[in-house]
């Protein structure tokens, strides 16, 4: 793993060149895409979502697409169409942006449900349909989606099944005193972006997923997990808990975790440091937990400290 490990660290110090002060949601957008994950970024504008993007895909040498949703979007306009060629006279399949290595849907909950729907199948399948026709889809295929959870108007909000097929939802955040500083002294000649270089290319993170997937996973350590899934579906302040598909979100994500910090084997610390971003958005708060203003990622996290970890016996 520690080729894992060192491409994980020059990808993050290049990012970081543009992100400041944001290890966290860095590393874990990096989590993602090693477990061929997805990612939604919510947060409110202005704190360097749609710069993480692009510094991720100039990072890995990724095909980059770009998606402003707005109410009148057609899911043609994400999958592409084909086109009637006068000249050849047949039709022609004009490739949407769906069909590059990293796209950002920006504002995804603008658009209405039939464009977010265009999505589903190749985030679960690493494919699209058009006229019939499949196409695989390039690999490492990422999709991040953003969304603002201040502004309701004019938004369709994602249904809870759409939701799950995000891997992890991801908030930035307000940068502090000092990080807010030096992003102002970075930006004095230019954007930095614009002197980013590529650090690893899309064959390297594509053998990289590979690796993720022989980290090995004790049978108490699994075991942990799935205790801590099972505690959301019976906790009384939330009226869904995590469905199956967390339970392998949280397990890859682990996977990843522990790759990129050079080890073959998932500690219960993994597990916790994953845990809100892979859960905070599959477990559903009650109408009473609503009103009494409690929160789903601070109910996660009391979930996971209530769940004892399994300690290895002298």
């Amino acid at each position: 793993m520690a080729d894992v490990a060192a491409l994980g660290r020059r990808i993050v110090e290049n990012i970081e060149k543009v992100i400041v002060g944001k290890r966290r949601p860095v590393r874990l957008t990096l989590i993602a895409l090693l477990c061929e994950g997805h990612v939604l970024l919510e947060d409110v504008p202005g704190v360097a979502k749609t710069m993480l993007a692009r510094s991720l895909a100039t990072s890995i040498g990724a095909s980059f697409a770009r998606v402003q949703c707005t109410p009148d979007l057609l899911p043609s306009d994400i999958t592409g169409v084909s086109v009637f060629n006068q000249k050849e006279f047949e039709f022609q399949f004009q490739p949407g942006p769906i069909l590059n290595q990293l796209l950002l849907a920006d504002e995804l909950n603008r658009a209405t449900p039939r464009a977010q729907a265009a999505l589903l199948e190749a985030m679960a399948e690493g494919q699209v349909t058009v006229d019939g026709v499949t196409r695989e889809l390039p690999a490492p295929f990422f999709v991040m989606a953003t969304q603002n959870p201040i502004e309701h108007e004019g938004t369709f909000p994602l249904p809870e099944a759409q939701l799950d097929r995000f891997l992890m939802r991801l908030s930035i955040g307000y940068p502090s005193f000092s990080d807010e500083n030096e992003v102002l002294e970075r930006l004095k000649f230019g954007h930095p972006l614009s002197d980013l270089g590529q650090v690893a290319s899309a064959e390297e993170i594509v053998a990289a997923q590979r690796e993720v997937r022989e980290v090995f996973v004790h049978e108490k350590v699994r075991q942990y997990l799935v205790r801590i899934v099972h505690a959301t579906r019976r906790h009384d302040d939330l009226a869904l808990g995590a469905s199956p598909r967390a339970s392998i979100a949280l397990y890859r994500t682990s996977q990843a975790l522990a790759a990129l910090e050079g080890r073959e084997f998932v500690l219960p610390d993994d597990i916790k440091f994953v845990a809100e971003a892979v859960l905070g958005h599959r477990a559903i708060l009650s109408s009473e937990a609503r009103l009494r203003g409690k929160r789903v990622d601070d109910l996660v996290d009391t979930i996971v400290g209530s769940i004892p970890a399994p300690v290895e016996k002298a």
